[in-house]
């Protein structure tokens, strides 16, 4: 018995899309985008030069902070679908020498409000699904070579395994977010911050 790996991968991606996480994202506000749930939140700034950017730090303190949704979508659309997409989809305007991991292949500018956020991850999600999408059996079994980096004797379908993990843990995150909001009754950024 035969059976299309490739097609139960990408399904799966699909029906967390479809069904879980893209009816979540209906009506997300900028106060929600940006609400911290606890004092300390990563989130996205405008940095010196005005483009938005992720907080973080390598290696990530332990434990980590809390995140807002603005952090998580970003996250998940930067450097989760984007730069992913760009490395093994791209329009070959990419840096020949750039792996999966290179900082070049983020976005440069982050969405500084809820509804481009949303727009973004639709995009990226887009761009990484229709990618996934063409591939046949012999690409989801081939190693990911000199992009995948560190990974590079991993197959693809081990990537998309992964990459289904980010989405549906991040996505998760995000729609958790938005019922604390709307059970806290949160109505500002700052507002009924939790001592954490």
């Amino acid at each position: 018995m035969t059976f299309n790996w490739g097609a139960l991968l990408v399904g799966q991606l699909e029906f967390y899309w479809a069904v879980h996480l893209w009816p979540r994202l209906e009506g997300l506000t900028d106060e929600e985008y940006f609400w911290e749930p606890a004092a300390g939140c990563w989130t996205i700034r405008s940095g010196e030069d005005g483009r938005y950017v992720l907080d973080g730090q390598w290696p990530a303190p332990s434990p980590p902070p809390l995140t807002t949704i603005a952090w998580r979508m970003n996250h998940l659309s930067a450097l989760c679908l984007a730069n992913r997409a760009s490395a093994f989809f791209g329009d070959g305007s990419e840096p020949a020498d750039a792996t999966m991991a290179d900082p070049r292949l983020v976005p440069a500018d982050l969405p500084a409000g809820a509804a481009e956020g949303v727009a973004f991850l639709e995009r990226s999600y887009l761009r990484w699904h229709d990618g996934l999408a063409a591939l046949d059996d012999a690409a989801m079994q081939a190693p990911l070579g000199p992009k995948g980096a560190l990974y590079a004797d991993e197959p693809m379908a081990a990537l998309i395994v992964h990459i289904n993990r980010e989405v549906m843990h991040h996505g998760g995150e995000i729609c958790l977010l938005r019922d604390l909001y709307r059970a806290t009754g949160a109505r500002s950024r700052h507002s009924k911050l939790i001592p954490i």
